[in-house]
């Protein structure tokens, strides 16, 4: 698909959608109704491309713009990066019914509210799509584009070709159910983890530990089903039997969770969380962090 393409938020994960249109050579508008956002957002874009080694010059072909409806009048796509909050996604989506072009396609990066809610406000919901970047997305190259009722075969169709032609790796979320396909997954194993830690099975560094010195280790390389499929479906089964009665259904939130929330436990920022945390060893885990990103981000830029 050809055309400019507008990004609306200019935080967190619109800087990195910013940041792998920009390397696919896109000129691309970003909109923030927050000046700071705007302001800061190109020195952000360039440190991130000095991070990944390739010419920080490549900054030039993003715009910060501070008026949506300049910043979307001429799009062929726009993509929203905004707040995870359905009233705040609802509001830019109807002001992106009424600003952006009529064959413009307006896809949400939300991680998982359904789709169909979102745009629930815009005349032509056919051009209403999911697309679900993952942090940070310059790294990380999968996008879940997910289909909605509405949503037209050619919409999903030219969102895939767009972000195949960036570089990125789509793939079609044939239903609109919350949190797509990566974050059910994702979060079920944290329900998990969450209740393994509240029952007193082990504590939350001894979890972390497991998952990533074990089965998260090949997970990289070797999808749940792949490794079903290769070890045999009798021996799944057979551990189904024993496992599937003793997993945890809480059906909402976790007590053990909504309970460190509301005592202010938050995380790493809070000094405690799951686990206490000082400075020396959040910034440890943020170090891990970032050399992986970068390591992943300078070998997405060779494939």
């Amino acid at each position: 698909m050809n055309g400019p393409v507008a990004i609306i938020g200019a935080g967190l994960m619109g800087h990195g959608i910013a940041v792998c249109l920009a390397l696919a050579g896109r000129q691309v508008t970003v909109h923030d109704p927050d000046p700071r956002q705007l302001a800061t957002l190109p020195d952000r874009i360039r440190q991130t491309l000095v991070m990944l080694e390739v010419d920080a010059g490549l900054a030039d072909r993003v715009r910060a713009c501070g008026d949506l409806a300049d910043a979307v009048g001429e799009s062929a796509f726009v993509f929203e990066a905004g707040p995870e909050l359905l009233d705040v996604k609802q509001r830019i989506f109807e002001s992106l019914d009424r600003h952006a072009p009529p064959q413009a396609i307006l896809a949400s990066n939300t991680s998982a509210i359904p789709i169909a809610s979102i745009g629930a406000g815009v005349r032509d919901r056919s051009r209403v799509v999911g697309s679900h970047f993952w942090n940070p997305p310059y790294a990380v190259r999968l996008v879940e584009v997910v289909q909605c009722d509405a949503c037209s075969s050619d919409t999903v169709e030219r969102t895939i070709a767009l972000l195949t032609d960036c570089r990125m790796l789509p793939v079609h979320v044939r239903r609109d159910v919350p949190g797509f396909i990566g974050n059910r997954l994702q979060h079920a194993l944290k329900r998990e983890a969450i209740a393994l830690v509240a029952s007193g099975v082990c504590d939350a560094k001894t979890l972390d530990f497991v998952v990533r010195e074990g089965f998260g280790a090949r997970l990289a390389v070797l999808g749940p089903l792949e490794q079903a499929d290769m070890i045999g479906l009798n021996l799944t089964l057979h551990i189904h039997h024993v496992l599937m009665p003793h997993l945890d259904n809480t059906p909402l939130a976790h007590p053990l969770l909504a309970g460190k929330v509301a005592s202010g436990a938050t995380g790493m920022a809070a000094g405690t969380g799951f686990s206490d945390w000082t400075p020396q060893e959040a910034e440890a885990v943020r170090e891990r962090f970032r050399r992986f990103v970068t390591a992943q981000g300078k070998a997405a830029l060779q494939r």
